[in-house]
């Protein structure tokens, strides 16, 4: 039986070209647990293929024909090959990250077949260290980044000593995107369907737009810019992506966050931040105005962000502000005064003002305009938290969780965060003719948290047998871990 499709989830097969892929993706290193080894973890998958249970929503694919009139719908496979979506593959020696990240910007450049149901795992053997990676990617008409990431994670236990778990394949209880605006670029047609469903709010509607634009033309926080400037990543993209990650303790996040009185997402931005203005500069390509990145955010007090409680904000990152301190309070600044913007509002005006803020980009991509004058801004930032404690699959311990996401025109480059087990991962995702080198932005992430926590660090007390120096990025210690007074010790930054 043919399912309808939600307008929003068939905008990503509309939009969707060979230069635009329009999947998403997830990859966790698994360590195998004392006594086993990555030869028994394949085992376990090879012969979850063999039986071949299979949950129905990994069997429906997209269709369209005058039986739909002309709409995308899902339908069930019947011609199902679990093994042509479920594959082995082995990296080159020497088996080390780079090789990984290689063999997975590969695979995550090429489009996924339309006629099959629209994912694919990849399970990855070779890694030098003694673990197993699973790269996933999923259409976005199947599921947005979040029900990507969340997808994983329920595959998952907490439990090490727990066995016999299913494939993340199989039957389990998997999260649908029910709520439209769950995607930042849903949130027109997610606006679209509250404005029938809650008319009865319009009135309050008008003010809000208007003040949303007020706030863009007097350069204050909300859900629309009109101000970032064009820069090297803000251009046509080609289909081939680059992808690389690194993880840090999310301890030392935090203690910045306390020692600055802002949140973990703010120092997340302000990383971000000072990372591109250091990689712009070294490319002379440093703008005067500061760029902007949209934020998807969540508005409950209670940190649920289920149902419609998710909003865009446009965050000044204050690229032009040398000082890290000063650049994070700014970046906090931003965020402050758009969270306030949004929590006077209704939950109609909230999308319809974050609707107002992504239009550009939804348009465009819809009709493939690449004409636009500016961006509506310059990058997107994406942090999901998850669980703080550590996670297994059949007693194999979760050693990371990157996340991989989806340029699109005008936006080479996308910077998504989750947590971990204590532990917060950049995933880097880019347009490779573009951006074909992101390790230098690693380079500048770890530089720019380093700079964070040595501005926050106490000031020394003055001594007749101490002199003052100032600290400078030590090119030598690129991790930028040493120890920092008043602050946790920084634990070494690692890529899994």
């Amino acid at each position: 039986m043919r399912m309808p499709m939600s307008p929003t989830d068939s905008m990503f097969l509309l939009g969707e070209s060979r230069d635009r892929p329009m999947h998403v993706g997830g990859l966790i290193l698994l360590q195998p647990r004392e006594g086993t080894t990555v030869a028994d973890l394949v085992a376990l998958f090879t012969a979850s293929v063999r039986d071949g249970n299979t949950d129905p929503l990994w069997r429906k694919r997209a269709v369209r024909s005058l039986g739909t009139l002309g709409q995308w719908a899902w339908e069930e496979d019947r011609d199902f090959t679990l093994s042509y979506h479920v594959r082995r593959n082995a990296l080159p020696r020497p088996g080390g990250l780079d090789e990984l990240w290689d063999l997975v910007s590969r695979l995550h450049s090429t489009p996924l077949d339309r006629n099959r149901p629209l994912w694919q795992m990849h399970v990855i053997e070779g890694l030098a260290d003694g673990r197993l990676a699973v790269y996933t990617k999923i259409h976005h008409a199947l599921a947005d980044g979040v029900g990507a990431m969340k997808l994983l994670r329920r595959a998952l236990s907490p439990d090490p000593a727990r066995t016999g778990m299913p494939a993340p394949w199989e039957s389990i209880d998997i999260p649908s995107r029910t709520h439209t605006a769950e995607t930042a670029l849903g949130l027109p047609e997610a606006a679209l369907q509250t404005v029938r469903a809650a008319a009865g709010e319009a009135l309050g509607l008008v003010p809000a737009l208007v003040g949303t634009v007020d706030r863009a033309l007097h350069g204050r926080g909300g859900s629309l810019s009109l101000a970032a400037p064009n820069t090297m990543i803000n251009v046509p993209i080609t289909g081939t992506r680059r992808f690389a990650a690194r993880s840090w303790p999310l301890e030392r996040l935090r203690a910045v966050a306390k020692a600055a009185d802002v949140t973990v997402n703010d120092v997340v931005l302000a990383m971000s931040s000072g990372t591109l203005r250091a990689f712009l500069n070294d490319h002379h390509e440093l703008p005067d105005k500061p760029l902007v990145a949209m934020v998807p955010v969540c508005l409950r007090r209670d940190k649920d962000c289920s149902g419609n409680e998710l909003g865009v904000l446009m965050c000044n990152l204050a690229t032009d502000v040398a000082n890290p301190a000063d650049r994070l309070a700014a970046v906090s600044a931003s965020m402050v005064q758009g969270k306030d913007a949004m929590h006077g509002m209704s939950t109609l005006s909230r999308l319809a003002t974050s609707a107002l803020g992504v239009a550009p980009l939804a348009v465009g991509m819809l009709t493939r305009n690449r004409a636009l004058p500016r961006p509506p801004f310059n990058v997107i930032v994406s942090n999901v938290p998850g669980p703080a404690h550590p996670l297994y699959w059949n007693g194999a311990r979760v050693d990371a969780v990157y996340p991989l996401s989806v340029p699109v025109d005008g936006q080479a480059l996308n910077i998504t965060c989750t947590s971990t087990d204590d532990a917060i991962a950049f995933g880097l995702t880019s347009c490779s003719r573009s951006l074909p080198d992101l390790q230098p932005l690693l380079d500048h992430l770890d530089d720019a948290l380093s700079a964070l926590e040595r501005a926050y660090e106490p000031a020394p007390r003055p001594s007749a047998a101490t002199a003052t120096v100032d600290h400078l990025p030590d090119r030598g210690n690129p991790a930028g871990n040493r120890p920092t007074p008043g602050l946790p010790a920084a634990a070494p930054a690692h890529a899994g």
